[in-house]
Parts: C-alpha cells; sequence; structure tokens
C-alpha cells in the first residue's frame, strides 16, 4: 500500500461502505412489512417493483463481475490505471444479491396481496424487455474483441437508466393520489441514508487514493447515488410536506377487482407520458 494511504480514511471507507450496506439492506423491510400486516399492496406502485427488479438484477451482474473476475478486473486497470483499486467492494456485491431477493419477495406480495384495481402497465413490460434486449445487443458486440469490462459497464448504464425510471411512477402515484399511504417512508429514509454513505464512502476513497478515478471510473455507483437521493427527497417533500393530512390508513380493497390478471395499461402512471 502506498504510504500516502492513511489507516483512519481506509477506516472509515470500510465503516461508510457498510452502513451503506446495512441502510440500502434494510430499506426493503420496511414496505416488505407494511404490505404484510394490511395483507395489500394499494398504494405501493407495481410498475416501480417490476422495474426495481430490473435495475437490481443488472447491478448485480456488473458488481459480481467487477469484483470477482480477475479479467475483467484487468481490463479495468489497463483503462484507469493499473495502480487503482477495484471500485466494488464485498458490501457491493451482497447489497445486490439481497435486493434481489427482497424485490421479488415484494413481486411476491402483489401477486399473492389485495391489490386493488392496479396493474403492472404494458409500457413498464416493453420497458423491461427492451432493457434486457439492449443487453443481449451488448453480449454480442463484446464477444468477438472480448470487450468484457465495456460489457460490463453496459449493465452499469443500465441500472442508472432503470434507476432513474423506476422512481418515476410511484412519485406520479403519489401525485395523483395526493398522499404516499401503502408506500413505506421507512423504505425512503433508509434509502436516503444508503445512498449518501455509499457516495461519501466513494469519496473518502478517492482523496485517500488522491485521485477522482473512483468517482468518474464508476460513473455508474455515483449517478446511483445521486439519483436515488433526488428521488428521496422528493417523496420524503410528499410525505411530509404536502401530503401529511391524508397519510391515514386506507382499508383493504377486497372487491373482485383485486382478482383481475396483473398486466394492463390504464392504471399507470406510465401511460401519462411518464
Amino acid at each position: 500500500m502506498a504510504d500516502w494511504n492513511s489507516v483512519n480514511l481506509e477506516v472509515l471507507y470500510y465503516v461508510l461502505g457498510w452502513i451503506a450496506f446495512s441502510s440500502w439492506a434494510f430499506c426493503f423491510y420496511p414496505q416488505v412489512i407494511l404490505n404484510f400486516r394490511r395483507k395489500s399492496v394499494l398504494g405501493l406502485n407495481f410498475d416501480f417493483v417490476v422495474l426495481n427488479l430490473t435495475k437490481h438484477t443488472s447491478y448485480l451482474i456488473y458488481n459480481a463481475s467487477l469484483y470477482f473476475n480477475s479479467t475483467v478486473q484487468r481490463q479495468y486497470r489497463q483503462k484507469f490505471g493499473f495502480d487503482q483499486m477495484i471500485p466494488v467492494a464485498a458490501n457491493d456485491v451482497a447489497f445486490s444479491v439481497h435486493a434481489v431477493l427482497l424485490t421479488s419477495l415484494t413481486l411476491f406480495q402483489i401477486a399473492i396481496y389485495d391489490r386493488g384495481n392496479q396493474k403492472i402497465s404494458k409500457i413498464s413490460i416493453a420497458i423491461v424487455s427492451a432493457a434486457w434486449l439492449s443487453a443481449a445487443v451488448c453480449v454480442l458486440i463484446a464477444l468477438p474483441t472480448h470487450s468484457w469490462y465495456w460489457l460490463v459497464s453496459c449493465f452499469s448504464t443500465l441500472q442508472v437508466v432503470m434507476t432513474t425510471v423506476k422512481y418515476i411512477p410511484q412519485a406520479a402515484f403519489n401525485y395523483q393520489r395526493k398522499s404516499t399511504v401503502g408506500f413505506s417512508i421507512g423504505y425512503v429514509l433508509l434509502d436516503f441514508l444508503g445512498s449518501t454513505t455509499n457516495l461519501f464512502q466513494m469519496i473518502v476513497q478517492s482523496i485517500d487514493q488522491r485521485s477522482w478515478v473512483n468517482l468518474y471510473g464508476n460513473i455508474g455507483k455515483t449517478l446511483l447515488s445521486l439519483v436515488c437521493i433526488f428521488f428521496d427527497i422528493v417523496f420524503m417533500i410528499q410525505h411530509f410536506v404536502l401530503y401529511p393530512s391524508r397519510n391515514v390508513a386506507i382499508c383493504p380493497n377486497s372487491n373482485a377487482e383485486s382478482k383481475e390478471p396483473l398486466l394492463r395499461i390504464s392504471d399507470s402512471p406510465l401511460q401519462d407520458g411518464i
């Protein structure tokens, strides 16, 4: 390790990393517990969950590839410098695995709990299909040249795009209902804490290495934090400022509409130009 590496900064780096991991990991549980207690998913936008699953799956591919694959690591260092640390830590991989599992559980709750007349929109299905089709095209392009780090970067870009898109249906849904009931504020607060500590972790690592390559060399992780922080602030404003008087319990709707197929376009905020 170079003599300019500070032990204190290195310790702070790992502490921030595990705080981010813990916050992001536990942020899924308030929503899962809320759904379980209410036996209802009314107030949770289904497009948000579907898009979130694609986001976390692509992020898992990126993190696991860069952390475990020596060829990808070598190509990363060829691009950014052989003295650079890999900008993915064990907590990043652990978080991604956990996120895919918990998002899948939330999607399962949508299938079994009362959902009123809300459906997964055709537009969100189209977005997910286009995302994985783009990923398949990237694989075909990377195969002849063995550009594995470039391929992994494509998944990083995909998860940033999906992160940006996934929040929009829930934000629009809250606006249309003039309420955040059914969408856990615990998720938002923990997501905000995880995003801010994740960003500071990257800044600390950059200061420690006297290079900002960790920010622009792992631009997907940087943009991930910034996008999450922005939308979490939007959700907090909706919950605490705009609609506090409307945050009262909603009785689950047990009518026959909850048994309808999940896929329909007319009930999603994505339909309205989003």
